[in-house]
């Protein structure tokens, strides 16, 4: 694996990796799952729409819902970049060291935009995914050049460590494993910010999803092998597969819990990264079916720009600015069909900035 990533040449370009980047993005910051929401509160369009207005949601508690895939994509994607990141930088002469303080920056930068967002004058959390991916960025980093079995160890070893710590922490009236606000993640959240997080949420989350990064990173590494279609194929769908039944099959005895992260979540939704991964690359890279690989990649391309300006109340300003036009224009559509119309409105204002940076050649990274 070490000598795959420190390779003299660059890798050649993995479009499904943009598609799968950008189609994430676009789910996570336009707003377009308000559709549902809206059409389904106003008990419009049967039981169809009523399901995937379901499906946009997370979980109250106990169980998987499309939505709660989001966040883990997120963070299983940006690993899967960091082996092509590092075998770029390295053929342009940069020193590992060089790439390190890099990482350590980027690493940094992410728990500082992650505690500006998850935080106000009275309260903190890094519950929020940047402050989350700081730190599975950075393990998955430090750990990238060694053995993928190490890896793998490594990644299942913080899953399990993180459920037995849930299962024998003595503290009185946090010692509910899977009961709300009375767990170890609880504890730690009340130790470090004083409150508990809203929606039953912990900061702790950091630690058994790093495994959704690391994963990514092995997959990285095998989208750059010189392998058959077929074989890559394989490789992502077989372990995936797997893991997507054993995380349902774990349910019953440790329940599939998005908001603590519990052992099976992670396991059952690392399965669905790889599955979706797989079915990106056949779409994309085999199949070279790309008519929309451009329209959903080009959100990916400031994915830290357009997630801060969406959760930062940029899509209320466009909505703002939208809705006093698309209410007149669109005023024989009656309430519901005018709050869906500037829905649409401000999810295309939102792609049309990126389309904008894009074409400008304006990329804001970290």
């Amino acid at each position: 694996m070490a000598t795959l990533i420190q390779a003299e040449k660059a890798p050649d370009r993995v479009l499904s990796v943009d598609f799968f980047r950008g189609f994430t993005m676009f789910m996570l910051v336009t707003g377009i799952t308000n559709v549902f929401h809206e059409l389904a509160h106003n008990g419009m369009g049967g039981s169809v729409i009523a399901e995937l207005s379901r499906q946009f949601e997370h979980a109250e508690w106990n169980g998987l819902f499309a939505w709660d895939l989001i966040q883990p994509f997120f963070m299983f994607i940006v690993g899967v970049a960091m082996p092509f990141s590092f075998a770029k930088r390295t053929a342009r002469g940069d020193s590992y060291k060089t790439i390190l303080m890099h990482a350590l920056s980027r690493s940094f930068w992410l728990l500082a935009l992650g505690f500006m967002l998850g935080s106000d004058r009275n309260s903190h959390a890094f519950q929020n995914v940047l402050a989350q991916l700081s730190f599975t960025y950075l393990v998955a980093f430090l750990l990238m050049r060694t053995d993928f079995k190490i890896q793998i160890a490594v990644s299942f070893g913080m899953i399990i460590l993180s459920d037995v710590i849930y299962r024998v922490f003595p503290v009185d009236g946090f010692n509910q494993p899977f009961t709300p606000d009375k767990n170890f993640g609880a504890w730690v959240d009340l130790l470090i910010s004083g409150h508990l997080s809203t929606g039953h949420w912990v900061s702790f989350n950091a630690i058994p999803t790093t495994a959704h990064t690391m994963w990514g990173v092995l997959t990285g590494m095998l989208l750059m092998k010189d392998w058959t279609h077929n074989k890559k194929l394989l490789v992502l769908l077989i372990p995936g597969t797997i893991m997507i039944i054993t995380g349902y099959l774990m349910d019953p005895y440790i329940p599939i819990i998005k908001r603590i992260c519990t052992s099976s979540f992670v396991i059952v939704s690392g399965g669905y990264c790889l599955v979706a991964m797989a079915f990106s690359y056949w779409l994309i890279d085999v199949m070279r079916y790309t008519r929309f690989l451009n329209f959903f990649a080009i959100v990916g391309m400031n994915a830290i720009f357009i997630y801060l300006f969406s959760n930062l109340g940029g899509k209320n300003l466009l909505r703002g600015a939208a809705d006093p036009f698309t209410s007149r224009i669109f005023f024989f559509m009656g309430d519901v069909g005018k709050d869906v119309v500037v829905t649409l409105v401000v999810a295309a204002m939102v792609w049309y900035m990126c389309y904008y940076l894009y074409k400008k050649k304006i990329f804001i990274r970290l």
